[in-house]
């Protein structure tokens, strides 16, 4: 896929997801358009990740983070 295509779709779910998160809190939602937004790689596709710079691979990490502590926070506040 382009990689102008994969940056725009990525920065779109980025913006649906806080969207969800700030606007709406809707953390399931927000969660689910997060982590689709990880599959749409913002940087240059053919480049392998131990090839990559270490800010990509931060960016990238933290994301997922993010995804992962939104996705506990959905589940324990269901939990009630």
């Amino acid at each position: 896929m382009d990689t102008n295509f994969n940056r725009l779709l990525y920065v779109a779910f980025v913006l649906f997801g806080l969207y969800y998160v700030l606007v709406q809190k809707n953390y399931s939602d927000a969660v689910m358009t997060l982590g689709i937004a990880l599959a749409f790689d913002p940087f240059d596709t053919k480049q392998s990740w131990t090839e990559r710079p270490l800010w990509q691979k931060a960016l990238l990490i933290v994301h997922l983070g993010a995804v992962a502590a939104l996705f506990g926070l959905q589940v324990g506040l269901n939990d009630r």
